[in-house]
């Protein structure tokens, strides 16, 4: 039996709460759960039913013997400082996207995992979708040759309003806008298919959000050997048309699955039919994958506790966060220095630490509210082309 201690209960908690229960009682429960607003965790631990202790800081938990796991929920910006105290105070650790502010907050971060010899995830629960996690393995089968171009679309609509939440839409509290809270989970899934790229160039804006100082639009180009991809990063998209498109060497393959190889002609046109023997090919090859138990934030909860239990290095590891942060924070420095931004980001570079982001990005405008709570649910963007469960 894993002991879990949720820190931070706001919309992304109930999801990590609906997986530990649909992962059963048998493997993990709850003993604890932290909010710095009072009354909130007293009013999560009702609405699901718990039985458990409740602070109003997570310092509270650390001398507790009886937590196996820590799940932190809060805020980007004190990601880093809660993952470091639970590390060093002997606990796992699973920490929500993006891992930190920073990509010295990351290293800090791995700093305690290595030290404390405990276990350190960062959600990507989209990797734990089937869609995705298709097209990671047709991509690592070859059959589609090297990849030519990657077309990312992280496409997000969140009205004006969504930025009056207390922590959103300043660098300080959320860290960034749509590029670091939004499409973090499509580039943690480019980082994830090609690694990192050499270069990239990017422009960032606000263009419907006039209460936010952050983003809610970025263009970005990243030149990888032989290759580039397009990333764009949006929460001013009607539709959420999201996807990911490879056009490899043989065929172009994507999320919402599909795929097409090209027939030419004598004269090095293409034929308008795709070549059928290809798609066959990879049909046979996504059919004879395994199931996947679990999806989405159970799937790697799963993940995360079936480490625990077996002491096998999980799934995604902080290595997996620092890389998408890196990714993101070059988007960053490329668009505020109208300059590309060459990879890897060097411990000397101004932007690997929290002060020299805030000091060299854009503030587009001021923050002009702040609520503790908005009213509704959460939504997690495109499906995907994933059927509903029955």
């Amino acid at each position: 039996m894993i002991r879990v201690a949720i820190v931070g209960t706001g919309g992304i908690a109930h999801a990590h709460m609906e997986a530990y229960q649909k992962i059963g009682a048998d493997r993990c429960r709850v003993v604890a759960l932290v909010d710095i607003i009072p009354g909130k965790a007293r009013k999560f631990m009702e609405e699901f039913g718990l039985s458990c202790d409740t602070y109003e800081n997570h310092e509270h938990i650390l001398p507790r013997q009886d937590i196996d796991l820590v799940d932190v929920c809060t805020p980007p910006y004190c990601h880093a400082q809660i993952s470091v105290n639970a590390l060093r105070s002997g606990k796992n650790v699973v920490c929500e996207k993006p891992m930190a502010a920073s990509l010295e907050e990351c290293d800090a971060m791995l700093k305690a995992r290595d030290e404390s010899g405990k276990l350190l995830s960062i959600i990507a629960q989209n990797r734990f979708r089937k869609p995705i996690r298709d097209l990671k393995a047709l991509l690592d089968s070859g059959m589609a040759g090297k990849v030519r171009h990657a077309q990312i679309d992280s496409f997000w609509w969140r009205d004006h309003c969504y930025y009056d939440l207390w922590w959103r839409g300043t660098w300080e509290k959320e860290g960034g806008g749509c590029t670091l809270n939004h499409a973090v989970h499509h580039i943690d899934m480019l980082g994830w298919m090609m690694g990192l790229p050499q270069r990239i160039t990017s422009v960032l804006a606000n263009t419907g959000h006039d209460n936010a100082e952050v983003e809610d639009l970025s263009v970005s180009i990243l030149e990888y050997p032989g290759a580039l991809a397009t990333v764009t990063a949006s929460v001013v998209h009607h539709g959420e048309d999201q996807k990911l498109v490879f056009q490899c060497e043989k065929a172009r393959v994507s999320a919402p699955y599909d795929c097409f190889c090209s027939q030419p002609m004598p004269n090095g046109f293409p034929l308008k039919t795709p070549d059928p023997a290809f798609d066959r090919q990879a049909a046979d090859f996504l059919a004879s994958l395994p199931p996947l138990r679990y999806e989405h934030h159970a799937g790697q909860l799963d993940n995360v506790l079936t480490a625990i239990e077996t002491g096998i290095q999980p799934a995604i590891s902080g290595e997996d966060g620092r890389r998408t942060l890196e990714l993101i924070t070059a988007i960053y420095k490329a668009g505020a220095t109208h300059q590309p931004a060459e990879l890897p980001l060097e411990k000397s570079d101004p932007f690997y630490t929290v002060d020299g982001i805030r000091a060299g990005v854009p503030h587009f405008y001021e923050k002009t509210a702040s609520v503790l709570e908005l009213e509704g649910k959460l939504t997690f963007g495109s499906d995907l082309g994933e059927k509903e469960e029955p």
